[in-house]
């Protein structure tokens, strides 16, 4: 099998500075095929460290594609992305894998985590369950994203319900193809870990981060172009 890695050939890498000695962790979540990998690429200042395999037909029975039409690779360990926020601090994404037979990683992708972002796709959007009611479990903060994969069939209101999410829960949509969209969920996410902060709603793994992040996350990348694009979620 052909896997994708950092290794293959690309831009070069930007080196991560030697004052940077802080370290923030954002996970993102969701069902197989709804755009994880290339969230974390569109946002990434590096070329990701992604750990996808092609998918054979050793896979049939097992992954279901349905719904995903033209995936070819998936994800089997995670993705892992960086973004600069400052001298000293650095962001550091995590894409969970997908399937079912991989969900025993996401524990401990979980651990430690600031917060994390569940990306749905609105097709299946029972595959997004699980994630939830992990992260609920741990107590890891979270917001949920729609990836448009097209013009929306349902409103956010009509995804929420579904979902059963709490009002203070925030869905936003995004498309995680473009970087700037994607940026913006992950500042979405960062203010609602400061607001809980400030409402004393519980501390997030590192609640003095919160604040100084959602600046530092609109300002990311800025001069630091993604390298890494995929053309399809």
């Amino acid at each position: 099998m052909d896997s994708n890695s950092s290794e293959a050939p690309g831009p070069r890498r930007t080196p991560l500075r030697g004052t940077a000695d802080n370290a923030l962790k954002i996970v993102v979540v969701g069902g197989f095929g709804v755009g994880k990998t290339t969230l974390v690429g569109a946002v990434s200042e590096i070329r990701p460290l992604n750990t996808e395999e092609t998918m054979t037909k050793a896979g049939e029975g097992i992954d279901d594609p349905s719904g995903s039409w033209g995936k070819r690779s998936t994800t089997v360990a995670f993705d892992f992305g960086r973004i600069t926020l400052s001298a000293s601090q650095v962001l550091y994404l995590f894409g969970a894998p997908g399937q079912e037979r991989f969900w025993f990683l996401w524990d401990r992708l979980f651990s430690g985590a600031l917060g994390a972002v569940v990306l749905v796709d609105t097709r299946r959007l029972e595959e997004s369950w699980y994630a939830i009611d992990r992260l609920e479990h741990h107590g890891t903060p979270f917001i949920v994203a729609r990836n448009n994969f097209g013009d929306p069939s349902h409103s956010l209101e009509q995804v929420r319900a579904a979902l059963d999410l709490p009002a203070e829960v925030p869905l936003v949509d995004c498309d995680a193809r473009d970087r700037e969209s994607s940026k913006q969920v992950l500042i979405e996410l960062v203010r609602h870990l400061a607001a809980r902060v400030e409402a004393g709603l519980g501390p997030a793994a590192r609640p003095e981060a919160a604040p100084v992040a959602v600046s530092a996350v609109a300002g990311a990348g800025a001069t630091h172009p993604s390298p890494y694009e995929e053309s399809t979620p």
